[in-house]
């Protein structure tokens, strides 16, 4: 066959590909005359094609050797593509309603065939700076969360179900090792790859990397990032890896999976909706000043941790007497008990969520890739304004996260800061 090793298709070599695949070639009806292709990968490591025909459509993905926005001098791994396929199939499992069903993946080829999620799903990402109301996202997201995070814990699974998949995503490590470089690492140190809005936030920066209890804190966040194998995360979920229509929410590119800190992921996603709180009055005018749109993120961002807390508990509830290995139904064996476990466990998550979204928030103002909320505020004082405020809420979340005790205090955090 043509595709018995690794090469990156075009248009052309592509409908070669699809004709050669019958798991591909059976969504389209096997018709080609009417094929629509478009590439649209606008992220930073792959090349996306939407394949749309007259009975039929889907998504390919290819994995290309290095980043695609920087070029063959920053080589990448094109095994990510396998653990992306395997995380969209075990979350998939797990929450269908909110993740794209694989309907081919090729290890040979790095690429992976799934479902196009159509039109007028955007990225949440794109929504936020738009000022869209999504109603449901607080609740599809703490469903998603809850599921994913819950299932592929010990509290759920047996050590040995567990120790089997850890082993398997450790393969995933260079792509652990670049969020190692650009989360934990590069902010905090004179680095080529940081950018910053010059000269507006230069004393910022700077102070970022001098401030010694923050790295002492951030120490921690990356031991714990690199060293505890919780749950099975998503490992990028930001809010440009999540589409969404007023009713609908799905959760794509999960090539960053790995077992890590289940916090790590609910971080990422609440600190990019602090974010986006932050960028609102850098997008505000005449029309429209996005008061009560901050408003609706604020309620979103409190929902969001509320709803998680709920359902993860309440699966916790329902599993008690499973097959989870964590705590042994023989010996949490009364209500009282089961009732402080889970409150330490959470309160630690909570702590963990809040320590990582920071750090999430601060790598996005000072390090190497920048948020579009931010990037798309023209003037660049306004931007840096907005961008300042978000900073300084982030070194205080990660620096005294231990103090918070509920997400109400941080709601009112994070409406002090822009005071």
């Amino acid at each position: 066959m043509a595709f018995s090793e690794f090469r990156p298709l075009n248009e052309k070599s592509l409908v070669e590909y699809i004709k050669a695949t019958p798991s591909l070639s059976s969504k389209i009806g096997d018709k080609y005359d009417d094929l629509k292709i478009k590439e649209v990968g606008d992220g930073n490591l792959n090349f996306v094609y939407i394949i749309v025909g007259a009975s039929g459509s889907f998504v390919i993905k290819q994995a290309l050797p290095y980043i695609r926005c920087i070029g063959e001098s920053w080589p990448m791994t094109k095994e990510r593509a396998y653990f992306e396929a395997i995380a969209l199939k075990e979350h998939g499992g797990l929450c269908p309603q909110h993740v794209p069903e694989v309907y081919h993946f090729d290890r040979t080829m790095s690429l992976i065939g799934m479902r196009y999620i159509e039109p007028p799903h955007i990225i949440l990402r794109k929504g936020l700076i738009a000022g869209i109301e999504y109603p449901l996202l607080a609740e599809h997201m703490s469903e998603y969360m809850a599921k994913t995070l819950f299932c592929t814990s010990l509290i759920y699974r047996s050590t040995t179900e567990h120790k089997r998949a850890v082993a398997e995503f450790c393969g995933n490590v260079e792509l652990c090792r670049l969020t190692e470089q650009v989360v934990f690492s590069d902010p905090y140190k004179v680095s080529e790859y940081n950018r910053w809005t010059s000269p507006y936030l230069d004393h910022d920066a700077l102070a970022v990397r001098e401030d010694d209890i923050l790295k002492l804190e951030v120490a921690e966040l990356k031991s714990k990032f690199c060293e505890r194998a919780q749950a099975l995360i998503h490992g990028d979920l930001h809010t440009g890896s999540i589409m969404v229509t007023r009713d609908s929410t799905q959760v794509i590119d999960p090539e960053f999976a790995f077992y890590g800190p289940m916090g790590f992921d609910i971080g990422a996603f609440i600190g990019n909706l602090i974010l986006a709180f932050f960028a609102q009055d850098g997008h505000a005018d005449q029309v429209n000043d996005r008061k009560i749109y901050k408003e609706w993120i604020l309620k979103t961002i409190e929902d969001t941790w509320n709803l998680f807390h709920q359902k993860f508990t309440a699966l916790w509830d329902q599993h008690k007497d499973g097959s989870g290995e964590a705590y042994l139904p023989a010996i949490y064996n009364n209500p009282e008990l089961q009732k402080l476990i889970q409150e330490k466990y959470m309160k630690e998550l909570f702590h963990d969520t809040l320590g990582f979204g920071a750090a999430k928030m601060i790598r996005r103002i000072v390090g190497v890739a920048h948020v579009e909320d931010f990037e798309s505020i023209r003037e660049a004082s306004i931007r840096a304004d907005c961008e300042r405020q978000a900073l300084e809420l982030a070194k205080t979340l990660l620096k005294k996260r231990q103090e918070f005790l509920s997400i109400g205090e941080v709601i009112s955090a994070i409406t002090h800061a822009q005071l």
